[in-house]
């Protein structure tokens, strides 16, 4: 158990993971195969295609039985990534077994759920740690370094642009939470990360721009969302379900001694220069490929925050204060005004 990994110096973590689904299998992957100091020694899935997977990855124990894993004696952490509707109740599940936790987001759909699981977690002493991969993105972590020395200054703006290349399948939309919920989540985060203090006030746009169908189903497919911070400086976070070029994840943090911007990786760094003009490859398909890397170094600082017994990189919460940011944007968006922090419970 997870009492007894935390008296060693160094341990073989043996973990366990509940969905292997798109997410999943991205942690199963790089638990099974790019992590040393793991074993990963169960795995569970509703369907026969997480469970191949698994199997071809060398995890011997492989059901559909989440209590297989939940109240397996060796198992010292345990990696959530099935549906967002059972994160609050495995993660609880787990910490009651003294097993640490890595959840992907969110929480849960509900924000007085996601509090009350936080809490309990918190009392039972296990470490709990949530998956917002883009903190651990190469260039993203290396602006937070930059200004946590100070190279720009004071902090006056921060701008993000995130588009996905088409939208989800309106299935998806109709049981997302939302696009605050769901996409602008990972960009509330990132704007609390990077800016380093927290937000006071938010002011939510959005309309159907792309697919009527979103709509229909109750969401919005594009946004802007307005962001003021504690320390007075602002943020724009604009959003699109489409993008025809391709995946599109910019950043810049505009300080009183100059400006940080990170632009998108394209598939190659080929460049054509001739008469018609220069011509560069095409932006990366999708978070799959822009992110590999950073979901590898997530589930590493995880793994290490456990054998260094430091706390987690991102804590239950950092999840429940993006969520209730997605909840004032909804707020903000239904009642067209600014909606203060301190007024969502």
């Amino acid at each position: 158990m997870i009492k007894e990994l935390l008296n060693q110096q160094f341990y073989m973590i043996k973990i366990g993971i509940i969905g292997i689904g798109r997410m999943g299998k991205i942690h199963l992957e790089n638990l099974s195969r790019k992590i040393e100091g793991v074993n990963l020694i169960a795995a569970v899935n509703p369907g026969e295609d997480g469970q191949k997977f698994a199997l071809q990855h060398g995890v011997k124990n492989v059901s559909k039985d989440v209590d297989s894993i939940i109240n397996h004696p060796e198992i010292d952490a345990v990696v959530i990534s099935s549906p967002s509707s059972t994160h609050a109740e495995y993660a609880v599940k787990a910490a009651r077994k003294g097993k640490a936790v890595f959840c992907e987001k969110p929480i849960d759909g509900s924000l007085e759920k996601a509090h009350e699981t936080i809490a309990e977690i918190s009392a039972l002493n296990v470490p709990f740690m949530i998956g917002f991969n883009q903190r651990f993105d190469v260039n993203f972590s290396r602006v937070k370094m930059a200004l946590s020395n100070g190279e720009i200054g004071r902090l006056r703006n921060l701008h993000i642009i995130s588009r996905d290349p088409q939208p989800p399948p309106i299935s998806y939309i109709r049981t997302s939470g939302g696009l605050f919920r769901d996409m602008t989540i990972h960009d509330f985060d990132m704007a609390r990360f990077i800016m380093g203090c927290e937000v006071v006030e938010v002011f939510a746009y959005g309309n159907c721009l792309i697919d009527p169908a979103i709509g229909d189903a109750g969401d919005i497919d594009s946004a802007t969302v307005l962001l003021k911070f504690e320390n007075g400086a602002m943020a724009t976070i604009e959003n699109s379900r489409e993008a025809v070029y391709g995946y599109d994840q910019r950043l810049e943090v505009f300080g009183s001694k100059g400006v940080i911007k990170v632009d998108n990786p394209l598939k190659s760094h080929m460049k054509i220069v001739a008469d018609t003009g220069t011509l560069s490859d095409r932006h990366l398909n999708f978070f799959m490929d822009r992110y590999q890397l950073s979901y590898l170094e997530e589930m590493k600082a995880f793994i290490t925050a456990l054998n260094q017994k430091t706390p987690m990189p991102v804590s239950g919460e950092d999840g429940l204060k993006a969520m209730i940011l997605a909840e004032a944007a909804n707020r903000s968006l239904v009642e067209n005004r600014p909606v203060q922090i301190n007024s969502i419970n």
